[in-house]
Order: structure tokens, then C-alpha cells, then sequence
């Protein structure tokens, strides 16, 4: 299976077997992914090596404004899509499988997971896997020890506070915290 025919799968959410040729995808990409977080994570990069190690692991050009703090950690790599002055800080675990897309000007705290894949509920099946996308919209700030599980879309301006889990949907230009995270204020936009 090739990778783009993988990505159009996933797009769809549908069930992904524990036997089937899109599991076996997961395990090959994963030991490229493994292959160049460890370059990135194991040695001193400069910022631009940074990009273009990121890159290689994404499949895609990313933008000279990234920014990096390793280790990072991914068991994939080629579903994530970076905007502009995007940055990571160290310890985080991106599983992109299902896709990861972030904005513009996104702050992503230490050790932020982003999940994609659920398991099936029945037992009998637990190996079984559904992909469901993330998207975090532009201006976000993402606080430490966050966790965004699959399916959530986190909206333009809001901020999620220190050890949050994210279950669901989250409002433009609002702070939500907590487990399960919900609102707890509005912000006010205001012109420099």
C-alpha cells in the first residue's frame, strides 16, 4: 500500500483491522518515523536542521518560522500539517495516524499528546482501530500536559490550560481546562 492511498483511507474514519494491509502501513511507516525522531532527538540539530528533519519526518516542506524544543515523539510522522510559527516544546507525543493538522502561530506546551486512534469497544476486537482527525485552528495555545483526543477540533484563539483533557470540540477564542476539559471564560479580542 502506498502512503497516499493509506492518507485517503484514513480520511474516511472506517474501521482499520488488526490484520489488514493499513495495520501493516502503521508498523512500516512507524519504523521511519522511530529512524528520524531519534536523529532529531539524540543529537544537537540547529533550528534549521530542525526543519528540515521535521520535514523529512512529515513528508512535507515546513515553514522556516518552526520551532522545536526535542525530544518529540511520533509513531507515524506523515499525516501531520504545520502552519506558520508553529511551536513545540520538548517532550511532546503526536500519534497522527488519524491526521493532525495545526494553524498559524500555534504554542504547543511540554508534553502535549495528540491522540487519532481509538480502539474498538467489544472486546473481542480491541486490536481494531478508527482514525478520527484533530485540527487545532490558528492563534492556539496549547498548555503543558494536555491531552486532545481523536475527532476534536480546538478553535482560532483558544487557549487550553496545563493538564487538560480535551474530549470534545473546543469553542473559538475561549479557555477551557479541566478532565474532561470545558469553558471557563470567554476571551476578549482586543487591537494591540
Amino acid at each position: 500500500m502506498d502512503l497516499e492511498k493509506f492518507l485517503k483511507y484514513m480520511e474516511t474514519g472506517q474501521k482499520v483491522e488488526s490484520d489488514s494491509e493499513i495495520c501493516k502501513m502503521f508498523h512500516t511507516a512507524s519504523q521511519d518515523a522511530i529512524k528520524i525522531t531519534m536523529e532529531l532527538n539524540n543529537k544537537y540539530n540547529s533550528p534549521q536542521k530542525i526543519v528540515e528533519i521535521f520535514s523529512e519526518l512529515t513528508g512535507k516542506k515546513v515553514d522556516k518560522s518552526f520551532r522545536l524544543f526535542p525530544p518529540f515523539f511520533t509513531d507515524f510522522g506523515k499525516n501531520i500539517t504545520l502552519g506558520k510559527n508553529v511551536f513545540i516544546n520538548a517532550g511532546c507525543k503526536f500519534q497522527d495516524q488519524g491526521g493532525i493538522t495545526i494553524g498559524d502561530n500555534v504554542l504547543i506546551g511540554h508534553n502535549v499528546v495528540i491522540a487519532t486512534l481509538n480502539h474498538d469497544f467489544n472486546p473481542e476486537n480491541r486490536a481494531a482501530m478508527y482514525p478520527q482527525k484533530v485540527t487545532i485552528g490558528n492563534n492556539v495555545w496549547i498548555g503543558s500536559n494536555s491531552t486532545i483526543l481523536p475527532g476534536v477540533t480546538v478553535g482560532d484563539g483558544a487557549i487550553i490550560g496545563a493538564g487538560s483533557v480535551v474530549t470534545k470540540d473546543v469553542p473559538a477564542n475561549c479557555i477551557v481546562a479541566g478532565n474532561p476539559a470545558k469553558v471557563i471564560r470567554n476571551i476578549t479580542v482586543t487591537n494591540k
